[in-house]
Parts: structure tokens; C-alpha cells; sequence
């Protein structure tokens, strides 16, 4: 009788760890599978209810709909092997060679990363204009040409504005594993003959082949996902792509049932190079064997070393110094056209901003608060989700890794539709509310978190966790007095990064604001449909601050390349 009474008692009364791996798992189906399945159901439905395929005719019924597919796919190649030739050069300058002026280098990486690529756009539209940027200007003056140098309005130019944006993400994969790899079997080629280019064609690059691959893929991706810079140029040069597009069901009459089915062979394309990517490198080996760790000599490069560092001063004025300047410029000028000048130079555009503008303070504010409260809540499932699985606490922990990843791959324009779909309308009826957006900004950039607590808990011994056990705590209790303490600044950097790459979010704000609830990302896409250049440089430069000032206390904190670091 009394082993039956105990047995009923623990049917009762689950394990913690059981009832927190439940919550979790209800916090991420939340997050990331209900809207995904929102926007497939959706998108098979009428808006009567009824089972249809007329969403996907309406989708893909038009040859525009069509090439605007078409366009992101042609576009994101174009990009990632435009961004290939800038970043792996630069990367195997930085970790194998004697090139001078490396952290220079580093500085434009870095620099490149925290630009808002909306911003880089804007830049290059004043530096690139056809008839009024600084270049053509410059240009028109020296030689009496009337034809532009340089067109941002066109096809190769909103490639190569996004390329400037991206090669960093190839850069950090590329150097990282080059890093890893020892000078031996570059050494046994030189011995037998090699030269140094031969050597890093034949041997060096092919080493690093699934960091290169696996950069692309995502430059890839992102650039089919990517909203604000196809917005900003393509849409005046009559580019359409498919996240525009996306963007074009959304005015009114809003048809998300259409933009759901649109949105479906994205999602598939994503899953698709995902995929290929693992069946590329399944078939192959990528290890260099030695019998402990080698020796990483820099390769001596001779005069060539100001060549490798021009190309890589280069690509930074392209991608960070030019566009900063010229934003820089404009935001201080009565008027951008009339260049640096005297009496051109003003802080009305601030002031304007600061103490005019009806809506610029609270959509610092908002972008302030929803950045905070989406890192805040990334963080702390993050945290609770690596420590479940990590110290693999119920059966099917595993799971839960899986699902903190999986925004990983989602396009962020996806989660956004995805989002409306499911809490826009009632019974939660969140359309327009800070809600949707913290929690829509949480799902998106929790992998980022979580890869982060990941890491962190793999360098913790679990001792002090048991000894707190033993002494009677609970899970929660040790995670709050024992684990997060140990482990804070690790997790302070993975909720930096959140933060820093939430304030300049704008694929999925654009979707899911209201008027009350705009961020200082979509006030910028406003105001460069508007044309106000002066005016919007202004916020970019108080956007940018903000940014700096955050990375700037990260370096300070947890060194110098902790956003590289955790890229």
C-alpha cells in the first residue's frame, strides 16, 4: 500500500528538470514551430477556411512574381562569390602571412560587421548616384564626361553594395580556420618545389574549402533574405526581388495567405543549400593530420606584403570608410549636394531629431527597450536550454538544441510573416504591439544566444553544480547562484551581440510594426523613401553611436574581437 501511495506521488510530482524541460520545449514550439506552421497552413488555405493550392497560383501565377524570384537567386550568387574574392584573400593575409597592419585590418571587419547594411546603402546611393553622388560629381568635374563612373541603380551595383556588407561573414569563417591549421605541410611543399602561391592553391585553400563553402552558403541566404538594401536601391532601379515582393503583398489589401504561399520556396531553398552543403562535404576529408600541434609560421611575402594590404585597405574604404564619411558628411550638412564646405556645416539635423521630430525619440526609445528585452529573454532560454542539454537532464534534451538552432536557417523575413500570421490576428491579436516584436526579435536571434551559452557551458565543470545539489538546490536555484554567475561574462557577450544586432533590424520590424511601435530602422527606411538624406544620416550617425558605444564596452569587458569572435 505504501510503495503504491509513493508511486502515486510521483506521477504527481514530476522531476524538475522534467517540468523544466516541458516548459522549455513549449517556449521554443512557441517561438519558432507555431509560426512556421501558421504560414504553411496558411498558405493552403482560403480565406473562408477552405483547403486550396489558389495561394500559390496567385503567388506564382505572374511571371514578375516569378522573375523576382528569380532576381534574389541571381543576385545572392552573385554576392556570395563577389564577397569570396574580397574576404579570402584577406583572411589568409591576416592569419598566414607577415602582412603589416593587421589589427587595421581587423578594425574594417569589425567596422563592415556593426554597419547597418541600410545604412552602407544609403551611403553608396550619396557617393554613387548617377547625377548626384560625390563620385559622379567628382568624376564629371576632372574629365567633362556626362555618363556616370558608377551606377548604384543597377544590377551589379546593388551586388556589389551588398557584397560590401557580407564578406565579413567569410572572412571570420575563413581566418578562423586558417588559424587551426599548421605551416608543416606547407613547409613539405616549399622543401619539395612549391612556391608560395602554388602552395596556397594546392594546398593552403583546399584545407580551408568547408569554411569557404559554409561562408558562402550563408552570405548565400542572407542575401536572398535580405530586405533593407534590395529595398532601398532596387526598388528605384526597378530591381524587383523576392523579399520586395514580399513586401508589396503587404500593402493594402494586405494578403498574407499570397505572401505565405511566396514565401514557402524560400524557406525550401534554404533547407535545400543547408542540405547540399553536408552532402558536398560528406564526401570528402578535410583533416590534417599531425601528431600534435604544429607550428604556424607567417609566410614571408616580400614586397607583396603592400600589395595584400593595399587589396585589404581597399575593400575597407569600399565596404566602411566612403560610405561612413559620406553619411557622416550629409548628417552635418544644410545641404548633402553641396559638399564639405563652410557654411554647408550645421547641426540643425540633430537638433531637428532631438527636440523636433514627432516620432525620432520614441523610436530610439522602442528600439532601445525591444533590442533589451528580446536579448534579456534570448539570453535566458538560451542559457536554461544549453544547461538542459549540455547536461543532458532528460532523454530527448537533444531536441531542444535542435529547436534553438532552427531560426538559424529560417530566413528572418520568413519568421516575420510567420509571425504575423500567427499572433496578428485574434485571440492574441498582437499586430502592432511591443510584444510581437520581442518576441518575434527572441526567436530570431536565439540561435545566436544559444550558440553562445553552448560554448560557455562546455568550458564548466559540473563539480560545483553537484556539490550545490548535494547541499540541497534546486536546478533553477543552481543555475541562478552557481551557473550563470560563473559563467556571466560569456553570457553578457552573447546578449551584447543580440542586442547590438537587434537595434538594426529591419526584415523583420518592417512586417510587424505599428504606428506606435516603429523602430529606428524602419524611421530610416521611411525617410529614405521620403528622400531626406540629411535627416536620416543624422539618426544613422545616432544609431551608430549607440552601436559603437556598445562594442566599444564589449572590447572593454571581453576583449577586442569578442563580436568576431562570437560571428
Amino acid at each position: 500500500m505504501a510503495r503504491h501511495v509513493r508511486r502515486l506521488i510521483a506521477v504527481r510530482r514530476p522531476e524538475p528538470a522534467t517540468l523544466l524541460w516541458v516548459a522549455l520545449t513549449a517556449a521554443l514550439l512557441l517561438l519558432v514551430a507555431f509560426p512556421l506552421t501558421k504560414l504553411l497552413l496558411v498558405s493552403l488555405h482560403s480565406r473562408s477556411g477552405a483547403w486550396t493550392f489558389a495561394n500559390y497560383v496567385a503567388a506564382y501565377g505572374r511571371m514578375r512574381y516569378v522573375e523576382s524570384l528569380l532576381n534574389s537567386l541571381e543576385l545572392a550568387c552573385e554576392v556570395a562569390a563577389i564577397s569570396v574574392v574580397f574576404a579570402v584573400p584577406m583572411a589568409w593575409a591576416v592569419s598566414r602571412t607577415d602582412m603589416p597592419g593587421k589589427s587595421v585590418i581587423w578594425a574594417i571587419v569589425l567596422g563592415a560587421f556593426i554597419l547597418p547594411p541600410y545604412l552602407g546603402a544609403i551611403g553608396w546611393i550619396l557617393l554613387a548616384g548617377p547625377n548626384a553622388g560625390f563620385v559622379n560629381r567628382a568624376w564629371r568635374a576632372v574629365t567633362g564626361a556626362t555618363d556616370p563612373l558608377v551606377n548604384v541603380y543597377t544590377f551589379h551595383g546593388l551586388a556589389f553594395v551588398m557584397a560590401f556588407q557580407s564578406f565579413p561573414l567569410i572572412f571570420i569563417f575563413v581566418k578562423s580556420a586558417l588559424d587551426l591549421i599548421s605551416s608543416e605541410m606547407e613547409d613539405a611543399a616549399n622543401i619539395l618545389g612549391a612556391g608560395m602561391w602554388r602552395t596556397m592553391r594546392k594546398i593552403t585553400l583546399p584545407l580551408v574549402w568547408p569554411s569557404i563553402l559554409g561562408g558562402a552558403i550563408i552570405v548565400f541566404l542572407e542575401a536572398v533574405a535580405l530586405f533593407g538594401t534590395p529595398a532601398i536601391i532596387g526598388i528605384p532601379a526597378r530591381i524587383n526581388t523576392a523579399t520586395t515582393q514580399l513586401w508589396q503583398f503587404f500593402e493594402y489589401p494586405v494578403r498574407v495567405d499570397v505572401a505565405a504561399a511566396y514565401a514557402m520556396p524560400l524557406l525550401l531553398i534554404t533547407l535545400a543549400m543547408v542540405g547540399a552543403q553536408r552532402l558536398m562535404l560528406r564526401r570528402r576529408g578535410f583533416v590534417s593530420q599531425t601528431g600534435k600541434g604544429g607550428e604556424r609560421r607567417p609566410i614571408p611575402l616580400g614586397p607583396w606584403r603592400w600589395a595584400a594590404l593595399g587589396w585589404c585597405l581597399l575593400v575597407g574604404l569600399l565596404s566602411v570608410a566612403m560610405p561612413a564619411a559620406v553619411l557622416a558628411e550629409a548628417s552635418f550638412a544644410r545641404a548633402w549636394g553641396r559638399g564639405l564646405s563652410s557654411d554647408n556645416l550645421t547641426l540643425a539635423n540633430y537638433k531637428f531629431l532631438i527636440f523636433q521630430h514627432e516620432t525620432a525619440m520614441s523610436t530610439i526609445w522602442n528600439t532601445i527597450w525591444f533590442s533589451a528585452a528580446s536579448a534579456t529573454l534570448a539570453a535566458v532560454l538560451a542559457l536554461l536550454v544549453a544547461y538542459v542539454v549540455s547536461r543532458k537532464l532528460v532523454r530527448f534534451a537533444g531536441v531542444l538544441g535542435f529547436l534553438a538552432m532552427a531560426p538559424f536557417v529560417i530566413p528572418g523575413i520568413i519568421m516575420a510573416i510567420g509571425f504575423y500570421a500567427s499572433f496578428a490576428a485574434p485571440p492574441f491579436a498582437l499586430y502592432g504591439t511591443a510584444t510581437i516584436i520581442i518576441l518575434a526579435f527572441t526567436a530570431r536571434f536565439l540561435p545566436i544566444a544559444y550558440a553562445n551559452a553552448t560554448a560557455a557551458m562546455g568550458t564548466l565543470h559540473p563539480e560545483m553544480e553537484e556539490a550545490a545539489r548535494i547541499l540541497g538546490c534546486g536546478r533553477l536555484q543552481t543555475i541562478a547562484r552557481i551557473t550563470a554567475p560563473l559563467l556571466r561574462k560569456s553570457l553578457f557577450g552573447g546578449w551584447l551581440i543580440v542586442f547590438i544586432v537587434a537595434t538594426r533590424e529591419l526584415s523583420a520590424a518592417i512586417f510587424l510594426v505599428g504606428p506606435n511601435t516603429r523602430t529606428m530602422a524602419v524611421l530610416l527606411y521611411d525617410m529614405s523613401e521620403a528622400g531626406n538624406f540629411e535627416v536620416l544620416a543624422a539618426l544613422g550617425g545616432i544609431l551608430l553611436a549607440l552601436t559603437v558605444a556598445l562594442v566599444l564596452a564589449g572590447m572593454k569587458l571581453l576583449g577586442r574581437d569578442f563580436m568576431l569572435r562570437r560571428a
